[in-house]
């Protein structure tokens, strides 16, 4: 099966079409449900013309009418660039502007928002009303090959100015591998939007097991652990600084007994607040990742060594090789890598040099191999 990343939810319509692949407050969809949308929404927008490497500009909030968007436009063999649902209008219009796409698909609320800025737009309830009478048959593209290009996603440097980390569907179909996610039932709750890379990435690990993931519209801490309880969900990934605001609510950490996997990772990780999530959450296991959009997750501090190794963000994953440059910086070498930067050659130059990511960071090796990030090579 080639590692493409609309195979992901074919797998998982074939074999369990009746299980929750998401939920959004009180939505829910299934596997075969999904792929049913999927395969409408793909054949509406190729009657609008959508076809192998166009690019698809997408601007809204996380709901659930943006699954079937992702898919399809995989199927195509388009390319998804989601868009910070946080940008004001102007700026929005320059990340959308710099993609080029052929079509600007956005939800009900930021469609008007880019009226006057000359862009190809097509809100949701414009394209449901398309899509009603489309078919439901499975969408073919033979041209598809595992390494094109699949998404696109917008970062910016110390200038401001965006750039496009783009992503093949083989890079995206192995970050997601379920190495990376939980095989427990009852799926991950994801505090993370739905134009940040993790939260895809995270939803795809689900995706590939055929558990679901459990979005949520604000992630605080009611929410969040609410969330666990309601679906009864194994595994649980925040960021350190909303650990630290989710530990301020013992009563409620202590409903959470479904809960197995207590990852964190992405910022710094005091060891302090380590020892805080397993002194409140003992039944489970916490998990340190480290990496980034360009190169996925790069390292990994397993659950046996979290209060060993304090400071410490692990050993590389299978299958990536890090090591330091002559000034200490952090390198990455992996299937994982982004292709580079979006029409930014300088750029996806000075980052990825002899198939090594270069990441900015500058590390340190512990006598075992474990790497810990002791400051920055320079702003990225």
């Amino acid at each position: 099966m080639a590692l493409v990343i609309g195979n992901v939810l074919r797998h998982a319509a074939r074999s369990t079409p009746s299980r929750t692949a998401a939920t959004l407050d009180d939505g829910r969809v299934s596997f075969a449900e999904l792929d049913e949308q999927t395969n409408r929404v793909g054949h509406a927008l190729a009657a609008m013309g959508v076809g192998h490497l166009d690019r698809v500009a997408w601007w809204g909030d996380t709901s659930l009418e943006a699954l079937p968007i992702f898919f399809a436009l995989a199927k195509l063999g388009a390319v998804f660039a989601p868009v910070n649902a946080r940008l004001g209008p102007a700026e929005a219009a320059v990340v959308i502007g710099y993609a080029r796409p052929k079509l600007v698909l956005a939800d009900a609320f930021h469609a008007p928002q880019l009226d006057g800025h000359d862009l190809p737009v097509v809100s949701h309830p414009e394209l449901e009303q398309t899509t009603s009478g489309a078919s439901t048959n499975d969408i073919e593209a033979p041209a598809l090959d595992e390494r094109d290009p699949h998404v696109i996603f917008f970062t910016s440097g110390s200038t401001g100015r965006p750039k496009g980390v783009v992503l093949s569907h083989r890079a995206n179909f192995l970050r997601s591998f379920p190495s990376l996610a939980s095989d427990e039932p009852g799926g991950t709750v994801c505090m993370f939007p739905l134009f940040h890379m993790a939260g895809w990435t995270l939803a795809l690990g689900c995706w590939q097991i055929r558990q679901p993931i459990h979005f949520v519209r604000t992630p605080d801490a009611p929410t969040l652990l609410g969330e666990v309880e309601r679906h009864r969900a194994a595994r649980l990934y925040l960021i350190p600084a909303v650990w630290a605001r989710v530990l301020e609510h013992p009563d409620r950490l202590r409903g959470v007994t479904t809960l197995r996997i207590a990852d964190t990772g992405t910022s710094a990780t005091p060891p302090e607040l380590l020892a805080a999530i397993r002194d409140a959450l003992p039944h489970t296991a916490t998990r340190v990742f480290y990496g980034s959009t360009e190169a996925g997750a790069a390292t990994v501090l397993g659950a046996e060594d979290v209060l060993r190794k304090p400071g410490s963000v692990g050993l590389p994953q299978p299958g990536v090789d890090v090591r330091l440059a002559d000034d200490g910086e952090v390198c990455v070498r992996s299937e994982l890598l982004m292709d580079g930067y979006f029409e930014q050659p300088d750029a996806t130059t000075a980052a990825l040099r002899d198939g090594w990511y270069h990441t900015g960071d500058l590390g340190s090796f512990d006598g075992e191999g474990y790497l810990s990030i002791v400051g920055r090579a320079r702003d990225m």
